[in-house]
């Protein structure tokens, strides 16, 4: 058996969280679970019910009403109601604690620092949730924001959040149509904006987009905006333009929490939309907050005393899931600009300097600093960091083991998936379990998790489609503007009626832990056999030469073959040696069916502005198909260089 690269010890588990809910449920129901993580899933699985009613009165869930029943309609999936005499508040949640505490950190690429405490940030959101009432905001409207990861951007979702209005934003490095094509769908009756951002070393201006973003939806009444880049921009082409503090109700003290369902709308997020328009998935308060305060207290072993980082946007889910670690009372720590700052080291800067405890990155940043090779262990200090979380695409063997080499040994590492679709994980970490590289950890608690193979048959140390099996309180409520929910089953419920079909490749392991081979639509088919992509990426870690590459299926003489996209180090070029070097590791490493029939060059590779390499969009320009969305992309003229490629016409 593979030996863990971490294994927590006992005063790690002892502390956890987790082991003090585990104690809290065996005395709530007079059982035994052992303390192992595995029994506690398995009972919560079997459980709904007392699982999701313990974790609510264990994070002290704060509401007007609850209720006897915690889930009605269970046969129903989707359409199963959690907590359905519940009233609560989103935001009051996460404004819970009011003292001198840090709430936010705001750094700025170009060096600039801020923080608020708790009991400035509830005054802030006080005074502009009042502004919002009195422009005549109710519970239902949509509030959306083209803006930065910035303190005010919190501020604007909170107050938005505390009447019951719907919060949704996006990046502001989005161009015109990739933000109306989102934006414009809900309909918001308030805009907020940032006159720009930095990003590389350079001031990007964004009120002229702004300004015709607002031009073409006619529903936004009021652009609140926000100064970046100067003091007092412009607002001259601003249709109804305010900037952000004379905005401000600088009378108001007090938040007025609207007390609402469970099953309320909180926010719309939106698919990457690369293959036609961005789909609006509307997640529900409760859901959300339940979700995420499990996550974060008991698979993340969030505590109050905790500085907690995730580089992110505001276009991004793993925004508003940082943003919920407000509920918890840590300080969080928000950062606007790219992560290659000061050399590549601005965010390992940040850990030292805002003694960072949790930090979250992309697979890709790791596997950038690997490629440097950069040692943190030898250039920075790291004495606070106690934990490492990546998201956004699979984390390879190459990499867990790089961290636990070079990065920091004492650090648990928390490779996370699950997604936009449901504002949370599938499948995690875990503070009492070990580590295993090139394995995520866990299913989530309460989540039915499973492994099916094409026949609908649960399958262990096989690959297949990730599923889960039963209701969950964070399955959104719906798409907006979909009031049949016909496109909403159609993209999970279809394929196995009564059974979330993710989209993702996977394996349970011989652990119990999960492998993420790739996405579904994405998986490679040479002579029939299923190839996840991410088994290929995991090969191309190991070459130096190669920066980024892409891999896809391309039809071929009534088969599939292999075609293998790579970009270089500066300087080099693909050549023969390369080449054989590259198909040696593959086929070593994994099977023949794995190594690319062609190997291409190419100066860059596409990907969505959350990091995400996209296959599904160069197979389609490859096989002379058009991409129907290429503003979901931060380089959508990568594109052309698949384009009509002689060498894929042999």
């Amino acid at each position: 058996m593979t030996s863990p690269l971490w294994i927590p010890d006992r005063g790690r588990i002892a502390a956890a969280t987790i082991t003090r809910f585990i104690a809290k449920i065996n005395d709530r129901h007079g059982i035994a679970l052992d303390g192992e993580y595995f029994t506690l899933h398995n009972w919560a699985v079997a459980n709904p019910r007392e699982f999701w009613e313990g974790l609510w009165s264990f994070c002290e869930v704060t509401a007007s009403q609850c209720c006897d029943s915690v889930l009605e309609e269970a046969e129903k999936f989707p359409g199963a109601r959690w907590f359905p005499q519940a009233r609560l508040n989103f935001a009051e949640n996460l404004l819970r604690y009011r003292d001198d505490r840090i709430a936010l950190v705001s750094l700025r690429e170009n060096g600039e620092r801020r923080e608020i405490s708790y009991a400035n940030l509830y005054l802030r959101v006080a005074k502009l949730a009042s502004a919002l009432r009195a422009q005549g905001v109710v519970p239902g409207d949509r509030v959306a924001a083209f803006i930065p990861n910035i303190e005010e951007a919190v501020v604007a979702m909170l107050a938005t959040t505390s009447i019951g209005a719907v919060w949704s934003s996006c990046s502001p490095d989005f161009g015109i149509n990739g933000a109306t094509d989102r934006i414009g769908q809900i309909q918001p009756k308030v805009l907020f904006v940032a006159d720009g951002y930095y990003y590389n070393g350079k001031a990007c201006d964004s009120l002229q987009r702004a300004s015709a973003i607002v031009e073409s939806i006619d529903s936004i009444e009021l652009t609140v905006v926000v100064p970046v880049l100067s003091k007092r921009p412009d607002l001259e082409n601003i249709c109804n333009g305010i900037l952000f503090e004379d905005y401000l109700d600088d009378a108001a003290t007090r938040v007025q929490f609207e007390q609402l369902p469970f099953d309320h709308p909180l926010y719309i997020m939106y698919s990457s939309g690369t293959t036609g328009a961005p789909k609006c998935i509307v997640h529900g308060s409760g859901g959300s907050l339940l979700q995420h305060l499990k996550e974060h207290q008991l698979l993340l072993d969030l505590k109050r005393e905790d500085v907690f980082f995730y580089f992110t946007t505001c276009g991004w889910m793993m925004w508003n899931w940082l943003i919920s670690g407000l509920a918890s009372g840590a300080t969080l720590v928000l950062y606007d600009g790219s992560p290659s700052a000061r050399n590549g080291l601005r965010l390992l800067d940040a850990i030292d300097e805002e003694k960072i405890s949790i930090f979250g990155t992309s697979a890709k940043f790791i596997s950038a600093l690997h490629k440097a090779g950069h040692r943190p262990c030898e250039s920075h200090n790291l004495k606070s960091l106690n934990a490492i979380l990546s998201t956004g695409s699979p984390l390879s063997h190459e990499c867990f083991e790089y961290v636990y080499s070079d990065f920091k040994q004492n650090v648990r590492l928390s490779s996370i998936s699950g997604g936009t679709d449901i504002l949370s994980c599938f499948v995690g970490g875990c503070p009492i379990l070990p580590v295993y590289a090139g394995e995520i950890q866990a299913p989530g608690l309460g989540m039915s998790v499973e492994i099916w193979d094409d026949e609908g048959h649960s399958v262990i140390e096989r690959k297949g489609e990730l599923v889960c099996t039963a209701p969950f309180p964070s399955c959104p409520i719906g798409f907006f503007n979909d009031a049949d929910d016909s496109k909403f089953r159609a993209a999970y419920f279809d394929r196995w009626p009564g059974v979330w079909a993710h989209g993702d490749y996977g394996e349970i392991t011989q652990h119990g832990g999960f492998i993420i081979h790739g996405r579904s639509d994405a998986v490679l088919n040479p002579g029939g056999v299923r190839i996840g992509t991410s088994e290929i990426y995991r090969q191309l870690d190991a070459v130096r030469e190669v920066l980024d590459s892409i891999v896809i299926g391309q039809e071929w003489m009534d088969d599939v073959r292999v075609v293998l996209f790579v970009t270089l180090r500066e300087g080099l070029t693909l050549d023969d040696a390369l080449c054989v070097k590259i198909r040696t590791l593959i086929r070593e490493n994994t099977t023949p069916r794995h190594v690319p029939e062609k190997i291409l060059q190419v100066a860059d590779i596409p990907r969505t502005r959350s990091g995400k390499i996209v296959e599904l969009a160069v197979r389609n320009i490859v096989h002379g198909l058009e991409v129907s969305n290429i503003n979901a992309l931060e380089n959508p003229d990568s594109l052309d260089l698949f384009r009509d490629l002689s060498a894929l016409r042999i």
